[in-house]
């Protein structure tokens, strides 16, 4: 729903949307598998519910689009149904406010707000997911460059299980991550 600068739809109001396409069973949308394509471009704000409807996240972007790409990426198993507010113009008072009044209308901090706020709005950064051996082999490495190529391949590997992840969501988006950050440890879209 867009509204003007100053209105704010209560979250309640909103319609759930499905993070990604009609995928009811039985139905053959065209769109299964796939981010809602309305909110390409568009400012808003939104918020991000799992499975069970359970609200996991709030936030705002000027391309609410390629912020739900991220945190699908980020997050995949928290992120199935959505509720959306756009706004005109681009104002950073008037979305957090709107967020805001989300987070106050919700009565507690969702997950992705509080605790978890890293993992929905900063880089996979998969360091923190090294094997026993790839901290052995990056410990061990004998120049920075060697600890670079260790990283790199931490960085496949765990873009592997992402990217399975996602299949197996039954994501038909193209992810694509930035190769440059591979070699500093982090995984994020390009």
């Amino acid at each position: 729903m867009t509204t003007s600068q100053t209105d704010i739809c209560p979250l309640h109001t909103l319609e759930f949307v499905s993070y990604l396409g009609d995928s009811h069973e039985g139905s053959a949308s065209q769109n299964c598998g796939l981010l809602p394509n309305q909110f390409q471009g568009k400012v808003g704000v939104y918020a991000i519910f799992n499975a069970s409807k359970i609200l996991q996240y709030i936030g705002y972007s000027r391309d609410i689009y390629l912020s739900l790409k991220q945190h699908l990426v980020r997050q995949p198993q928290s992120c199935y149904w959505l509720k959306v507010q756009t706004i005109d113009r681009p104002s950073r008072t008037v979305l957090e406010g709107i967020r805001d009044a989300w987070i106050t209308e919700n009565k507690s901090v969702p997950v992705g707000n509080g605790t978890d706020a890293d993992a929905w709005n900063q880089p996979i950064d998969v360091k923190q997911t090294m094997t026993a051996e790839e901290q052995a082999n990056f410990d061990n490495a004998i120049n920075e460059t060697a600890q670079v190529k260790v990283l790199k391949q931490v960085a496949r590997r765990v873009e592997a299980e992402v990217l399975e992840t996602l299949k197996s969501r039954g994501v038909q988006e193209e992810i694509r991550f930035n190769p440059k950050l591979k070699e500093e440890g982090l995984l994020d879209l390009k």
